[in-house]
């Protein structure tokens, strides 16, 4: 497994994130070495959605005002429906995503997360995959989508849902540890 020493890695997330696409990410991160945040729009704790039903709350390292893309290697979006929802509509959230965009760094996003890039406007021509029902808002945003457990595009990863977790968590750690991308940007 690759060494990412060295390297940061921040997880955007508020309340109503789905559980095990921001724990099973983050833990896969830090056993291969990376020092990982969670950052959210206000400081103290965010609670995750399981089975339908709040669940654990995690502690939040950072709060997006705090943070820029140059301190961090890579970005990860964990979904659930509730979180994508909510960030979407944060200007300051949309605005440090298009940076790891426009600053050709890794950015992994699961389930409903992929609504996030679609926001932020940085999925032209890009390949994807997502939860199948907002497969036709990533279309619309200029996306390729496909049905496939991971897909990788110039340093974009993406997954559908829980079950793809394992595929995710191995792509999402070969790119950050592959670093900068030539990614195009919007």
């Amino acid at each position: 497994m690759e060494n990412l020493e060295r390297k940061k890695v921040a997880i955007l997330a508020t309340n109503g994130f789905e559980e095990s696409e921001l724990k099973e990410p983050m833990n896969a991160l830090k056993e291969a070495g990376a020092d990982v945040h969670i950052v959210s729009e206000q400081s103290g704790k965010i609670k995750s959605w399981n089975d339908g039903n709040w669940s654990t709350e995690y502690d939040v390292d950072k709060t997006i005002d705090q943070v820029s893309q140059s301190d961090y290697n890579a970005l990860v979006l964990p979904g659930g429906v509730i979180n994508p929802d909510i960030l979407r509509r944060n200007d300051d959230a949309i605005r440090l995503i298009k940076s790891f965009f426009e600053n050709k760094k890794p950015v992994a996003a699961i389930c409903h997360a992929p609504w996030l890039l679609a926001e932020a406007g940085v999925l032209q021509g890009r390949k994807v995959t997502s939860f199948n029902s907002i497969k036709r808002d990533l279309v619309n945003a200029g996306a390729m989508w496909e049905n496939s457990e991971v897909v990788v595009d110039e340093g974009l990863v993406t997954s559908r849902n829980p079950n793809d977790l394992p595929a995710f968590n191995k792509k999402l750690i070969e790119e950050v540890y592959e670093g900068k991308h030539e990614m195009q940007t919007a």
